[in-house]
């Protein structure tokens, strides 16, 4: 027995991978996000095995007869779209089955945030995930301030409703950062808008589809540097019989400098 963990297609139903396909005819029941979105995925490979329904608001009452289900043969986790527990019902299914010793396996494939990252044109090496956006602005204000200082890429998820008050808290927040907004990725309807978030805000005038955010990080350019004043500082903090680590706080909360990166420079001037 074994939950296996589906990525299903984003969009494009011919994203779906071949080992994706044998692993939905074998085993004995597979729980799925949107039951009817499911259903025309295995219509059109004709896919017989039962489903059933596992989404937000039904995850726990399903969480024990889906258990149960895998005592008995394997179960496949799928969501609506992409890689379940990826922002969609799974993570609590996956972390029971582990304390019940119930292999997890991945079926990789499919996934909204990579397709996005990779098509931005903004930097990949480093980024930051953090799912939908809150619906209120304070909370949503407050997500962003969190991650305002992030020297990686950021990517999030909107809905098209909350499209432009969503923009329009990133320009206040984050500033007129670059932005690729991707919508409706490997559908029939797919868009990537690439420039800035205030070109997005008059861009998008009324938003339609599921969206992607791939936001420009901090950068490097805005990363505070060492400079000779600040070596100076240090060491006239140091001719003044300042400590160390008190010299070392002070300029860096002064400067954002790292404590690291200034305790290298305070060891030059023994």
């Amino acid at each position: 027995m074994a939950l296996y963990v589906v990525a299903t297609p984003i969009g494009n139903l011919e994203d779906i991978s071949l080992r994706a396909l044998r692993t939905l005819r074998e085993v004995k029941l597979i729980a799925a996000e949107d039951t009817r979105r499911t259903r025309q995925l295995l219509v059109t490979y004709d896919v017989k095995t039962p489903v059933t329904s596992y989404h937000e608001h039904n995850k726990w009452a399903k969480l024990d007869y889906i258990l149960d289900c895998l005592e008995g043969g394997d179960v496949a986790l799928v969501s609506e779209a992409g890689m379940p527990g990826m922002s969609d019902p799974g993570y609590e299914l996956i972390v029971a089955a582990n304390h019940r010793g119930i292999p997890v396996v991945p079926i990789p494939g499919p996934s909204v945030v990579i397709t996005a990252l990779v098509v931005s044109g903004l930097p990949t090496e480093r980024f930051i995930y953090i799912g939908f956006l809150p619906h209120k602005a304070g909370s949503r204000r407050r997500l962003l301030e969190s991650v305002a200082d992030e020297y990686g890429t950021i990517v999030v998820l909107e809905s098209p409703h909350r499209l432009r008050a969503a923009l329009n808290d990133i320009l206040l927040v984050l500033g007129d950062r670059k932005v690729a907004v991707c919508r409706e990725l490997t559908k029939i309807h797919e868009e990537v808008f690439r420039g800035t978030i205030s070109q997005a805000i008059e861009h998008f005038i009324q938003p339609r589809g599921e969206f992607t955010l791939v936001i420009e990080g901090k950068g490097e350019k805005e990363k505070p540097q060492l400079t000779e004043a600040i070596e100076r500082q240090l060491h006239s903090l140091r001719l003044s019989g300042v400590m160390a680590k008190e010299a070392i706080a002070r300029v860096a909360g002064e400067t954002g400098l790292s404590k690291r990166e200034l305790y290298r420079a305070w060891l030059k001037l023994l």
